[in-house]
């Protein structure tokens, strides 16, 4: 019989700081031209269809050439071509050697740990991340793999990473800047306290996005990525993605994805190739809009805190500018009063739109204490700057004045 061809990172991860391999397609091409080029050529690939834009190829299976030869893709579950372009881009955008693609951001990051880790091992992380990621930290990967996760206890302090690593730490997990508290994790310094250990570090990019901040010319090893948000645009996609060496994007792929199913289908992964022509564009305009609405809040006497990357007020504002283009298009902000304020904000509002995700066109609040924070402790919550009263808003591509304007009136009510 024959068998399939199967990848295994090296067991343990034998980590090697120095392997540094480029992306595969076109990484010495500008970022733009990466984002429409990537991956496809009109004049290369399936030149009998004569097709400008990538194609859907919605098929689950493809045929053998012969008994011997296994197609590949082969099945649904690995790869699809249409979900071949799309990692071939995301890869490129990210400058990466490799990507593979999941249902969600929440998908790809289980594929990741499901992957690396074993029983007794450990991944050390902060309290810095979204909800769902420290939901899987804190309860489901500890209680049913036995995986631990250590928070460390001061994320802007190298020595606290390197605290927490030892000899069964098979990755540090950075999300920078952090939802919804907008924490930025200094990228090297971290990646310098990994490396030290043969440790790979591994950063959510999802907030900033590769066209604002490119974590793997920072030291990084791994990006992860929900692509239903900022990459996407609009709301319309649920996807995910980990980009990394190929060794362990194809682990990814041919010993998680394909047993656990979850992956992105053709047409959601071309809707995405198509929004990714704009991703510079959109971005650019997202943080203009951004930086506007926080110096606006910033001002306002009915707010305590405004969390934003671009503003001089913000902690980390020196490191942002070394690491980020601009300060990207998510803020958040807290009203007195807790959640019976932020409660009577939220309601006030006639065209931001109260939902649970971020990174769309429109502009969209929400409150993380009660929606995606909730399985924190208090405490935990205090640490990670979510306050009662703290209001995630993220700025869609209006005109800025009709946001400020709506946010105005909204305040009026406290």
């Amino acid at each position: 019989m024959h068998e399939k061809k199967q990848f295994f990172i090296r067991d343990p991860w034998a980590f090697d700081p120095s392997f540094k391999k480029p992306a595969k397609t076109g990484d010495s091409l500008g970022f733009e031209t990466r984002s429409l080029h990537a991956g496809f050529r009109p004049s290369d690939d399936l030149e009998h269809l004569r097709a400008f834009v990538p194609p859907i190829v919605p098929s689950m299976t493809y045929p053998y050439k012969n008994f011997d030869e296994i197609p590949y893709p082969v099945y649904g579950r690995t790869k699809t071509p249409t979900a071949d372009i799309l990692e071939q881009r995301l890869a490129a955008l990210e400058g990466g050697q490799a990507a593979v693609t999941a249902g969600s951001g929440s998908q790809a990051l289980f594929n990741l740990i499901f992957t690396i880790a074993r029983p007794g091992d450990n991944i050390v992380t902060s309290l810095n991340i979204f909800g769902e990621g420290y939901k899987q930290a804190a309860s489901i990967f500890p209680e049913r793999c036995n995986v631990q996760f250590r928070f460390v206890e001061n994320p802007s302090d190298p020595r606290s990473w390197d605290k927490e690593i030892d000899s069964k730490t098979r990755m540090v997990w950075v999300e920078t800047p952090s939802n919804p508290a907008l924490f930025v994790t200094d990228i090297q310094a971290v990646a310098d306290v990994a490396h030290s250990h043969k440790i790979p570090l591994m950063v959510d990019n999802t907030t900033a996005t590769a066209a604002i901040q490119r974590p793997l010319e920072l030291g990084a090893d791994i990006i992860l990525l929900s692509i239903t948000k900022f990459l996407a645009g609009n709301a319309t996609v649920l996807g995910g993605a980990i980009v990394g060496p190929e060794d362990l994007t194809e682990d990814i792929r041919w010993n998680t994805t394909e047993f656990v199913g979850a992956i992105m289908q053709p047409f959601d992964s071309w809707m995405t190739l198509q929004y990714l022509e704009t991703l510079s564009l959109r971005m650019e305009k997202h943080s203009a809009n951004t930086q506007k609405v926080a110096e606006f809040l910033s001002q306002h006497p009915k707010i305590k805190l405004v969390n934003y990357p671009g503003l001089k007020t913000h902690p980390q504002y020196e490191l942002a500018k070394k690491q980020m283009t601009a300060g990207g298009g998510m803020l958040s902000f807290v009203v007195d009063g807790g959640i019976p304020s932020a409660r009577t904000v939220m309601d006030s509002f006639k065209l931001i739109i109260h939902a649970v995700t971020f990174g769309t066109s429109r502009t969209i609040c929400m409150h993380p204490r009660s929606i995606t924070h909730e399985h924190m402790t208090q405490a935990e919550r205090d640490k990670a700057g979510i306050d009662d009263g703290l209001i995630r808003l993220s700025v869609g591509l209006e005109c800025s004045e009709d946001i400020i304007a709506d946010l105005d009136q909204a305040l009026a009510k406290l």
